[in-house]
This record gives C-alpha cells, structure tokens and sequence, in this order.
C-alpha cells in the first residue's frame, strides 16, 4: 500500500481532469485491481463517464513512460481505468471494505489538495498576467525613448570640407526667349 502522505503524488491530469488509475486505487484500497473492476462493472450505473473512463492505448503508454510505479503496467494487455475524484469515492462505496472506506477519506483529502494546489498557480499565473502587462507599458514606454534618443546618439555628420586649389568654372549659358540666341555673360 501507498504511504498516506503519497496519495496525492498518483493523482493525474488525463484529458483535463484531475485522475487516479485503477491499479493505484485498488492497491489504495487493498483490494486487486481486477476485483475493483469488476465491482465497476456490476454497477455501471453508479459510474457515469464524469466518475471513470477508460484510458486508450496512447494514454496507456504516455501515463506508463511518465510514471515509474506504473511500469508493472506496461506490458497489460488491458487498458487501465481513470477515476474522478467523485468515482474514486463511489468505488471506496462499492467495494465496502473496512480498508477502502478507511482510505477513501484520505484519497478524497488528495484531490482536495490538488484542487488548492491549483487555484493557488491560478492566482500567481494571474498576478504574472498583470506583472506581463505592465512590463509590456514599460516596454512600449522604453522604445519610444529609444526612438526619441537615437538621433542624439548618432554622430552629427561631417562638414563638407571645402575644396582646395584653383578651379575653373565654366561660364553659365543664359537663353534668350526672344532671341533664342546664347549669350556668355
């Protein structure tokens, strides 16, 4: 059996909820993982599909290569059973062992952990949007300084030299719109 103070560590995030494996809850439980589907199955009418759904094959692996104490699952030919926290409850009541109800509380008292668990990482992902969006005023504040600043950064561009020497110029040719003659002034 787990130590209590684990029970929260076999709790998954499969297709958004939050799931313990039928493996991990009837060892919890101290019952086999076969007993307790069976148990499932003569009262799939406690068990709708928001209490317990079964995993496909993909599922099946990912959870297996993620989880080291899932590895005894690997080479099952089943496909492993998801329970909710509210189906993990129902299966304590369905199996009516002295062990499952002892457990149950502490398998409800996990998912209530990861329940607070996570509206705490809502409020600081929260408190991180709103540290984002004032780095993003800072941002924009910061670029139009720098706009502001890099003309006085550039070097003012060099005086033309003035040329030294003699030069020759050629004399402008002036025309006449009544004449059209060309006149050298």
């Amino acid at each position: 059996m787990h130590p209590l103070h684990s029970v929260d560590t076999l709790i998954l995030n499969l297709r958004g909820q939050k799931v313990m494996l039928d493996a991990d809850l009837a060892t919890i439980y101290g019952v086999p993982t076969k007993r307790l589907n069976e148990q499932v199955k003569r009262n799939a009418a406690r068990f709708p599909d928001d209490f317990v759904f079964q995993l496909d094959s993909e599922e099946k692996a990912e959870v297996v290569a993620n989880c080291d104490h899932l590895s005894r699952l690997k080479f099952s030919k089943s496909l492993p059973y998801a329970f909710t926290e509210h189906g993990a409850l129902m299966a304590a009541n369905v199996l009516n062992s002295p062990d499952a109800v002892r457990m149950s509380v502490h398998v409800v008292r996990a998912f209530i952990k990861q329940r607070e668990l996570i509206a705490g990482q809502a409020e600081i992902l929260k408190k991180l949007a709103q540290l984002d969006a004032t780095l993003l005023r800072h941002d924009e504040a910061l670029r139009i300084i720098w706009q502001e600043l890099q003309p006085l950064l550039s070097p003012p561009p060099e005086p033309q030299k003035p040329e030294i020497g003699f030069h020759v110029r050629e004399p402008e040719v002036k025309h006449n719109a009544k004449t059209k003659r060309t006149r050298k002034p």
